[in-house]
């Protein structure tokens, strides 16, 4: 593979795959197809070399567009997609455009041109675990979404599978926990807080904060992506995870400690409707059979990294400040 196409890459994720990527394969070239939507933001990639990296500005879910594209690289990694919970509460639609129509749009230009395929997804596909489960989610956990985002990646996912199963489509899939890090959207819930001290304002907790999410930085989910490209079996699942698990609680009291804040600056909010309560991730497939590890294992030095970038570039982030935090006000939130 020398080139490739990397879907949503001006998003969260996806940037940070494609800022990976082009420092560990400096002989690759990069298409970024992303329809800059409020989550994308062509920022992301400044100061990348672009005879190396090209944006192209456009839908997942125009066909002639995604064709040509797909005919000229060697491989699609399909970052793009709707993906924050609270949105796909309100408004279901773009949800399963993006993620269904989208995702069966890349992968008929994958079969028809006969290319390699990438398909990202999320921990949020399998439900949720209790609190006191000491189990964690794995290749064979059964598929149980609670919420219109998680059910269209749910959707999409079969749609891989299914198009590897009746059609050989060259594809793999992954599962990832939540990341953090840089250029992630002040919407997320750890930028969200970090900017909110940034601006004199308190943290929004949902509910008790007793919600467990496992936690990864983006950096390592960019290197277990490219593990699986290069070495993955064709027709496999693999879980990105870095035994990141911490509670929403524990989450918030580290930013406040961190950002010389007490639990004065900590404020209850209004749960979200179907919260699930905890997600844990078992690498261990990714671990053993392509001899992958993350860089990031103490979360809360990453955290502190990730409060540093934030508050070295208000200028990213502050205008999509105001906007987001309307938005939560009007749900109580």
């Amino acid at each position: 593979m020398k080139k490739v196409i990397v879907t949503g890459g001006a998003g969260f994720i996806g940037s940070n795959y494609v800022r990976y990527i082009y420092k560990e394969r400096p002989d690759w070239e990069i298409t970024v197809l992303d329809a800059l939507t409020y989550a994308g933001n062509e920022k992301n990639l400044e100061g990348l070399d672009k005879s190396r990296v090209e944006l192209v500005v456009g839908n997942i879910c125009d066909a002639e567009l995604v064709d040509k594209l797909v005919k000229n690289n060697d491989a699609i990694i399909h970052f793009a997609a709707e993906s924050h919970n609270d949105n796909s509460l309100k408004t279901p639609w773009p949800f399963v455009e993006s993620n269904i129509i989208g995702t069966y749009t890349l992968i008929e230009a994958a079969r028809k041109h006969n290319k390699r395929f990438h398909h990202i997804s999320t921990d949020e596909v399998y439900g949720d675990l209790e609190l006191d489960d000491p189990s964690k989610f794995t290749v064979d956990t059964p598929y149980n979404p609670s919420s219109p985002y998680s059910s269209t990646k749910a959707g999409s996912d079969l749609l891989v599978r299914a198009w590897v199963r009746s059609f050989g489509l060259q594809a793999t899939i992954s599962n990832c926990s939540n990341n953090y890090g840089a250029y992630q959207h002040v919407e997320k819930m750890i930028p969200r807080q970090i900017t909110n001290i940034l601006c004199g304002d308190k943290l929004k907790l949902y509910g008790s904060g007793e919600n467990v999410r496992d936690w990864i930085h983006a950096e390592d989910h960019s290197s277990g992506v490219l593990a699986i490209l290069e070495k993955g079996k064709i027709g496999e699942t693999y879980l990105i995870g870095a035994n990141g698990e911490k509670s929403n609680l524990e989450v918030f009291e580290l930013i406040l400690k961190h950002m010389g804040k007490d639990q004065d600056w900590l404020e209850h909010v209004k749960d979200r409707a179907g919260h699930d309560m905890r997600y844990a991730i078992d690498a261990s497939k990714l671990v053993n059979e392509l001899g992958w590890s993350p860089k990031y294992t103490d979360f809360e030095e990453g955290l502190k990294q990730t409060i540093e970038w934030y508050k070295n570039n208000e200028d990213w982030w502050k205008p999509q400040k105001q906007e987001t935090e309307e938005k939560y006000a009007k749900s109580g939130q």
